[in-house]
């Protein structure tokens, strides 16, 4: 294994990673300003490589053309519903007719939509030299090359999923899906990036306790994401009901399920805080892993700052795309930490 090759796929799964988060910023803009649908077609947009500013540009016929196009999406999508035995949910989309009510044209819609799927295929494109890169590792490490192939078939896999997402209006459990996908494919990254740096060397576990705790941290932040989208279709489905007034009540008639996702951050928040005193108990001040959880109280503090904006003042939207992004900052950081927490059989620790 060449050092040169071995640098390059680091630096190169290391701007994987950051361009992951932009895209998960760029996915959350594109929901709370409601833009999933400003490019009604793939992997084109309005039939352009270079998306149309002015609906003059647009065919006359373009609403009927795409209306078309979105129920055989999910006509198709409905038998793939029967195959896995979800017949009603199946039944229920081929008779929904909120889908043939086309979309407006809406040019800050569509390049909002555009501009995430431009940083989702430059996403794709590092994936792909990621795991050209990876086989660098094949003799002392072959689970990088595998993940990282494996990484690339999930985001095949997303991109679909998120086509599906804005495409049809009954599947709220896809949201929540494509949600949790999208932080495996973080993980994995960050996964292959640590396994890099630390290839060659055994490894064993530093502090048990610390790790375990570390652990539980991690799944009760992921849970607490995985409300909080649920929390996002039950506001939708309220706005739907209202027909998109009366915003500053939606928070109010969200139900038992943004109840739910306050508690577990409060849970999540008290976790952490133990998870603090026992780093600074057990590691230096300098060292990684205080770092990182340095880094993860600083998330925390601001999620709590967009959970309260989000909650008073009516979900602005920068506060929705802020939180999401902030929630997979979290995720990141405590996994990362997780990770650091498995160190060479002579206790160095593993640098940044």
């Amino acid at each position: 294994m060449s050092t040169a090759g071995r640098n390059r796929f680091q630096k190169i799964n290391l701007t994987t990673i950051v361009l992951l988060f932009v895209l998960i910023l760029a996915g959350g803009v594109v929901r709370s300003s409601g833009s999933g649908m400003g490019c009604p077609d793939w992997p084109k947009c309005f039939g352009r490589y270079i998306p149309p500013t002015n609906i003059n540009e647009l065919p006359k016929d373009y609403k009927q053309k795409y209306v078309a196009k979105r129920l055989e999406k999910n006509q198709r999508f409905a038998k793939t519903l029967d195959v896995f035995g979800y017949s009603d949910l199946a039944k229920r989309i081929r008779e929904d007719r909120s889908i043939l009510v086309p979309e407006e044209f809406n040019a800050g819609k569509t390049w909002t939509e555009y501009i995430n799927r431009l940083v989702g295929a430059l996403s794709g494109v590092f994936l792909l030299l990621s795991l050209v890169f990876s086989f660098n590792y094949w003799k002392t490490d072959k689970r990088i090359a595998v993940l990282s192939f494996l990484n690339l078939v999930l985001v095949g896999f997303q991109a679909w999923l998120g086509s599906i997402v804005v495409s049809t209006n009954l599947v709220a459990w896809i949201v929540t899906v494509h949600m949790l996908l999208a932080l495996a494919i973080l993980g994995i990254c960050i996964y292959t990036y640590h396994a890099a740096r630390i290839s060659g060397r055994p490894t064993s576990v530093s502090k048990p306790l610390v790790s375990i705790l570390t652990l539980v941290a991690l799944l009760m932040s992921t849970l607490q994401i995985a409300f909080g989208t649920e929390v996002r279709e039950k506001i939708d489905a309220v706005a739907n009901h209202f027909q998109g007034g009366y915003r500053d009540s939606w928070v109010a008639h969200a139900g038992d399920i943004f109840h739910h996702h306050r508690d577990i951050a409060l849970v999540v928040l008290v976790l952490n805080i133990a998870l603090f005193v026992l780093i600074r108990k057990n590691f230096s001040r300098h060292s990684i892993q205080q770092q990182l959880m340095s880094f993860t109280f600083l998330i925390i503090t601001l999620q709590i700052v967009t959970g309260i904006l989000l909650s008073y003042l009516a979900l602005p939207p920068v506060a929705q795309a802020s939180h999401i992004v902030l929630a997979s900052l979290l995720f990141g950081a405590q996994f990362y930490l997780l990770l650091n927490l498995f160190q060479g059989v002579k206790g160095r620790e593993v640098s940044k």
